[in-house]
């Protein structure tokens, strides 16, 4: 089975400046979710548009269902396209709405409502096709633009930060929408968003963007577990990245003090670069046991189930995230919380 997208060395630059995309090449299943994050001015919208045919390369190959599609326009390319503003006309009925992609492609009225009132009840809301969208609510006026993208059976479906303008509870809703029906479909579809906690709970795969290139594309886990880079490592989730140096095959010192960690094939004097994630730094109540420290704290942040603390240890500061309600007066940096990113 062919891939249902195919990105070949990819590059596109704007002119006078240097955003753009370069050398970027990826592939997506059908049925598969890819979530792309990265910074303001990565890429990430520039990557959907070259997709979509908004925009050409100017050099590689943009491949759908196998067939190159480089050169074809965005109509002939088939893309189901959901936009942040949702981009429902408000002078056609919610059917009409849905149905306006078959109108465009010759479909009659009795076939454009019959897929309407399917579209409808895949997305739970029967019954509601004759309202306008301001008669709608935000989630439920989304649903409709989901509904009108999936409603020709596209080709791969385009997300551009679709629940941006959307309240938390309704987003929360929304995610489950967006994961559940292109699965339905066995439709491919690549989402644009800067909210990482979604791209973490929506994404079979996330696509790491900077500055143009694509730095990362892996499992939620796998990316937040063992990221490419420092870049990536702080990027998505929350990291404490600390310098050193080896000491030993299995230790090294750092500006919070020496530690015991994992092996890291490193001769003595050598530069580390260790990440430890503040979940998995473990309060202590005393200043024993291998790498434990006391600890000041600077900064400690309730969220209810959770704390976030700043640490002041040696000469470094430190998060930490802890269930604990206990006060924090040392911590311990598990050697099996340690990882090594490239200097």
């Amino acid at each position: 089975m062919n891939d249902a997208v195919e990105l070949e060395k990819l590059n596109f630059a704007y002119p006078g400046g240097g955003a753009g995309i370069f050398d970027l090449s990826m592939s997506m299943a059908p049925g598969e979710l890819v979530v792309c994050i990265g910074p303001s001015g990565c890429g990430k919208t520039t990557l959907l548009k070259l997709i979509a045919g908004f925009l050409r390369p100017d050099s590689g190959v943009v491949r759908l269902a196998g067939q190159d599609v480089t050169g074809t326009s965005v109509r002939d390319r088939g893309c189901g396209i959901v936009f942040q503003s949702y981009a429902l006309f408000p002078h056609m009925r919610v059917w009409e709405n849905i149905a306006y992609p078959l109108r465009v492609r010759g479909a009659d009225e009795k076939a454009r409502r019959a897929k309407a009132d399917e579209m409808l009840e895949m997305i739970g809301l029967p019954g509601l096709g004759d309202r306008l969208p301001a008669q709608l609510s935000g989630g439920q006026q989304q649903r409709v633009a989901l509904a009108r993208a999936l409603a020709f059976e596209p080709r791969v479906l385009l997300l551009d930060e679709p629940l941006s303008a959307l309240d938390a509870a309704t987003r929360v809703a929304m995610r489950d929408e967006i994961r559940r029906i292109p699965k339905l479909r066995g439709i491919a579809a690549l989402l644009i968003t800067h909210d990482q906690d979604e791209a973490l709970s929506l994404a079979d795969r996330i696509a790491v963007l900077k500055d143009g290139r694509l730095v990362q594309i892996d499992e939620p886990h796998a990316l937040y577990d063992r990221p490419a880079d420092a870049f990536v490592a702080g990027f998505v989730g929350r990291a404490n990245i600390v310098d050193g140096e080896a000491d030993g095959p299995e230790s090294g010192r750092f500006a919070i003090g020496r530690l015991a960690t994992p092996a890291h094939g490193r001769a003595a004097g050598a530069p580390l670069r260790m990440l430890v994630r503040p979940e998995r730094l473990e309060p202590a109540s005393v200043p024993d046991g291998e790498n434990a420290f006391a600890v000041r704290v600077l900064h400690d942040r309730f969220y209810g189930a959770t704390r976030q603390l700043e640490l002041a240890i040696g000469e470094a500061v430190l998060e930490l995230e802890t269930t604990s309600r206990e006060p924090i007066t040392h911590v311990r940096v598990p050697r099996h919380a340690i990882q090594f990113l490239p200097n």
